[in-house]
């Protein structure tokens, strides 16, 4: 079967959630990517190394932006010229604006959330977690083209070597695509990676006690080499930023490694984090959830215990 992996890029650079979907839609048969964008070309051939036997590229001032109908426009015309079976999605806030208008304007079935799918009977069986992740339940469609959206973080980027054959693609994008225009970009300033695609998150609650001690999460991210992340009591509160909220109302997240300071570990943020690598707990209440189910946890003062542990970080780092 053949499938359609939209990828998404930022700053010149493909997405890892994009590239990661595209390595698992190679196992399933022939993958094709789409790249939309202006100044995309060079792209192309990032995504034959990562599984891509072909490439379309719609490069065209109108998804300069990113505003999901001009993609849902490109996307249409790609998959009707093509008899695409399949459409993947890496999720953010983007592609799950492209996914479901794209269902609507293919009148196709669209499944979001998922960790997995595989080929089954001739078709697609999709893998999705379900009652708060406490249980996996299987999904399919009734026809084709069959939307996914899988979870941000489900599958790492492989190179494969595929052929990567390219397709310049021009579009006609309906009057109610390009009505929409966007007049001002507003970009958070961040110092490291962004939690959707860092291999190392340090993440603060309300143990911290208010939000000027969130510096000891932000030196031990520094530390590491990777990014802050928030619960919702502490997002709720003011003390962070919505964009670095993991939970249920949140983000998903799957790095390789996850330290908790000052959480409690309640199901809402679990359901958020709970697929990453390995997960580090520091609380000082001994009965908080979230020792029920981390690799590592360690009971006492997160005010002692943290800068100690940047410490030793950055001294073993050098």
């Amino acid at each position: 079967m053949t499938t359609l992996v939209f990828l998404e890029h930022h700053d010149g650079e493909l997405q890892k959630g994009g590239l990661g979907v595209l390595g698992k839609a190679a196992q399933l048969g022939e993958a094709h990517a789409a790249i939309l964008g202006f100044g995309v070309g060079g792209l192309a051939e990032q995504a034959g190394r990562h599984g891509a036997a072909k490439v379309y590229i719609v490069d065209d001032p109108a998804l300069e932006a990113p505003l999901p109908q001009p993609r849902v426009d490109a996307l249409a015309r790609v998959v009707r010229d093509n008899g695409i079976e399949n459409v993947f999605f890496a999720q953010s806030v983007l592609a799950a604006d492209v996914a479901a208008a794209l269902a609507a304007r293919l009148d196709a079935g669209l499944n979001w959330q998922l960790v997995d799918v595989e080929a089954r009977d001739g078709g697609l069986v999709a893998k999705q977690p379900a009652l708060q992740d406490t249980v996996v339940v299987e999904s399919g469609w009734t026809t084709t083209p069959r939307l996914a959206l899988f979870r941000s973080g489900t599958f790492d980027p492989q190179e494969l070597g595929a052929a990567g054959e390219v397709e310049q693609l021009s579009v006609d994008f309906e009057d109610f695509s390009t009505a929409a225009t966007m007049v001002e970009r507003a970009h958070a300033e961040e110092t490291g990676p962004s939690i959707e695609v860092a291999d190392v998150i340090v993440a603060g609650g309300r143990g911290l006690g208010g939000p000027e001690n969130f510096t000891l999460v932000e030196e031990l991210a520094k530390a590491l080499g990777g990014a802050v992340a928030a619960t919702r009591a502490v997002v709720d509160a003011g003390w962070y930023p919505y964009s670095t909220q993991v939970g249920q109302t949140g983000k998903t997240v799957s790095p390789k490694l996850y330290v908790a300071v000052g959480i409690s570990g309640a199901i809402q943020h679990k359901v958020g984090m709970q697929s990453s690598g390995t997960i580090v707990a520091i609380n000082k209440d001994p009965h908080a959830p979230i020792f029920e189910f981390c690799d590592l946890g360690i009971v006492g003062d997160l005010h002692q215990i943290v800068p100690k542990l940047t410490e030793l970080v950055r001294s073993a780092r050098g």
